[in-house]
C-alpha cells in the first residue's frame, strides 16, 4: 500500500514547521480574496514563506483559488497565478474553469487540482477535468465510502478526499449578515477565523448550532458537526486515495496540531501493522474526543449513509 499525503490547512505561517513535525505532508494556503473558507489568510508575503518553510522540509504547498470569480477579478488572475508558478508552488486549488482557463496560457507547468466541494460526485466528473488539465480532484463531502472507493478504482487523476472537520451546507456571495447589522444600523467587521468573534445559526428543535462567518467571498453557513473518520481509514488507503485532507477552520493551532498527529499515527499503523491499528483506533479516536469543544460532535459525515445527498 502507498502511504496517502496528509494534507492540513495551517492558520499562519507559524504553524508550518510544527505541523510538518507533527506528520503533515502538505498544506493549504491562499487569501481570501482568491480562495474559499481558508482557515487562515495568508497574504502574499505568507505565501512566499509557508512555501519557503514548507520545501526546505520536503513538504508540498497548494494556493487556494477555489473562489467563484465575476468579471471584476479576470484580470487579476493571471498576475496571482504568475506570482505561485514563480515561488515554486506545487499546485493551485480551483472551482471555476477561468483558474484553469488562465493557468493554461501563463503558467501551463503549474499543477491544478480541482475542487467545487459539490460536484465531486462521480468518477467521470473527476476524469473530465483530468481531461481539461487538473491532477487531483477533490470528491464532494456528501458521498460514501462505497462511492469514494469505486471512484479510486476508475479515475485517471489523484483523488483527495477530507477526513476531519467541518463542510459547508451553505454559501452565498452577498454579505447577509453584515448587510442585517447595517439594516440595524450596526456595524460588522468581516471575519473568517478570528475565534473570540464566532457566530451561529441555532436550530433549538435540534439542539444545533451552525457556525456562520463572513470574507470576501460572501457569507459561509456550517456544518453543527464536525466528521471524524480516524477509525475508519483502512478501507480508503487499501484503495489508494491519495490525500487527506484536515480541514482546520474555526479551529485552534492546539486542535489542529493533536488532529495531525493522531491521523499520522493512524495512516503509520495501517501502513505498517493493521492489526495494531485494529487495536488503537478507539484509542486515536478518544484522543481527539478529549479535545473536541463540547458544542462540536464528532460523526462520520456521509461516509456510511446510503443517499449521496
Amino acid at each position: 500500500m502507498k502511504k496517502p499525503e496528509l494534507l492540513v490547512t495551517p492558520l499562519t505561517v507559524n504553524d508550518i514547521l510544527p505541523l510538518a513535525q507533527a506528520g503533515a505532508d502538505a498544506f493549504v494556503v491562499g487569501e481570501q480574496r482568491y480562495g474559499l473558507r481558508l482557515a487562515g489568510e495568508f497574504i502574499r508575503a505568507d505565501v512566499e514563506k509557508a512555501i519557503e518553510l514548507a520545501h526546505s522540509i520536503g513538504k508540498k504547498v497548494y494556493v487556494a483559488m477555489n473562489a467563484i470569480f465575476h468579471n471584476e477579478k479576470i484580470e487579476e488572475l493571471s498576475e496571482y497565478i504568475q506570482f505561485i508558478a514563480a515561488l515554486r508552488a506545487d499546485a493551485i486549488i480551483f472551482g471555476d474553469p477561468a483558474v484553469l482557463m488562465v493557468a493554461r496560457e501563463v503558467a501551463p507547468a503549474m499543477k491544478l487540482h480541482w475542487s467545487t466541494e459539490t460536484t465531486g460526485t462521480n468518477w467521470y466528473t473527476c476524469n473530465y477535468w483530468g481531461k481539461k488539465g487538473a491532477r487531483r480532484s477533490v470528491l464532494a463531502r456528501e458521498i460514501n465510502m462505497d462511492a469514494i472507493v469505486e471512484t479510486k478504482e476508475n479515475a485517471e487523476v489523484e483523488i483527495e478526499v477530507q477526513v476531519h472537520g467541518m463542510s459547508c451546507m451553505f454559501q452565498s456571495k452577498r454579505s447577509l449578515l453584515g448587510n442585517y447589522y447595517e439594516y440595524q444600523g450596526k456595524v460588522m467587521e468581516i471575519e473568517n477565523h478570528k475565534m473570540e468573534k464566532k457566530m451561529f445559526l441555532h436550530d433549538q428543535e435540534r439542539a444545533n448550532k451552525y457556525p456562520i462567518f463572513e470574507d470576501e467571498n460572501g457569507t459561509h453557513i456550517m456544518s453543527p458537526n464536525d466528521i471524524c473518520i480516524i477509525d475508519e481509514l483502512q478501507e480508503m488507503v487499501e484503495a489508494g486515495v491519495d490525500s487527506f485532507k484536515i480541514d482546520g477552520i474555526l479551529k485552534s493551532r492546539d486542535y489542529i496540531l493533536t488532529v495531525t498527529k493522531a491521523y499520522h499515527d493512524a495512516i503509520k499503523l495501517i501502513l505498517d501493522d493493521p492489526d495494531t491499528y485494529d487495536d488503537k483506533k478507539d484509542e486515536l479516536m478518544s484522543s481527539i474526543e478529549a479535545i473536541q469543544p463540547p458544542n462540536r460532535p464528532l460523526d462520520t459525515g456521509f461516509f456510511f449513509k446510503e443517499t449521496v445527498y
